[in-house]
């Protein structure tokens, strides 16, 4: 179940004075810097700030968006034209964030990974490679293609199993072509009370900066952070009832 956004950390922070020295480490002359994957923002010295990494799998059917989800989170050049990825591609993604109760900051730093729906089906090994040791999943849709988003429920139960601990979000794209729409705001709260699964909506372009990709980016990092600490707990609980059931085996 999604937590409430605003729970863990501080959702507009992106916006506040004591930020932006964090943000700036993701920029470069007011736009986003492209990261390799070994490559990680630099921070001074008296500002030792951890990094989470996780990975997250863009699954959607050909055309929704996905490539261009990925390229519009790590604020880089949108593609022009459209084009099936043809293996595995993966984005990283740096997000700085406070988290609310204790005023620690973390830099988040997500790994998107994007596959091509044919290789997916001509290659068995695809999507067990996106899916291993996955820590979010991204289920995407279009606006413009009703049949993406009728077919949502089938592609979470195609690629996840209920036992699964990954953090589940959907991503609707396409969103400012709202005339040419094949899903109204009725089907999307219908969806969302009948799976509880939120809704993200992308579109346009990049102008909007920050703001346009903050919701998104703050509530993966807000479930997966949440998910992490029931995990830990989950963990620590277990350690303590297995040295309990030690300590009561030596008394005895």
């Amino acid at each position: 179940m999604p937590v409430p956004p605003g729970s863990i950390i501080v959702s507009d922070w992106h916006r506040c004075p004591d930020s932006r020295e964090f943000f700036s480490r993701i920029l470069h002359k007011k736009k986003r810097r492209k990261f390799g994957l070994l490559e990680a923002p630099m921070m001074p010295p008296q500002m030792n700030v951890d990094i989470v990494r996780y990975k997250v799998f863009i699954s959607g059917k050909t055309g929704v968006g996905k490539s261009a989800l990925a390229a519009r989170l790590a604020g880089l050049e949108l593609p022009k034209m459209h084009y099936e990825t043809t293996g595995i591609e993966t984005t990283v993604v740096f997000w700085p964030a406070r988290l609310k109760e204790s005023g620690r900051v973390l830099f988040f730093r997500f790994e998107l990974w994007d596959c091509g729906e044919s290789a997916i089906r001509r290659f068995d090994h695809m999507l067990p490679s996106c899916k291993e040791q996955v820590d979010a999943i991204l289920f995407l849709f279009s606006f413009t293609d009703r049949g993406s988003f009728d077919d949502l429920s089938n592609q979470i139960s195609r690629i996840t199993e209920p036992s699964d601990r990954v953090v589940k979000l959907v991503v609707g794209t396409k969103f400012d072509l709202f005339m040419h729409t094949d899903v109204t705001e009725s089907d999307v709260t219908h969806y969302q009370e009948v799976w509880s699964h939120p809704v993200f909506r992308v579109g346009g372009d990049v102008s909007a900066g920050l703001a346009e990709v903050a919701p998104l980016l703050n509530a993966l990092a807000e479930n997966l952070w949440h998910q992490d600490c029931v995990t830990a707990s989950s963990v620590s609980i277990s350690t303590q009832a297995a040295l309990r059931g030690t300590d009561s085996e030596i008394i005895v």
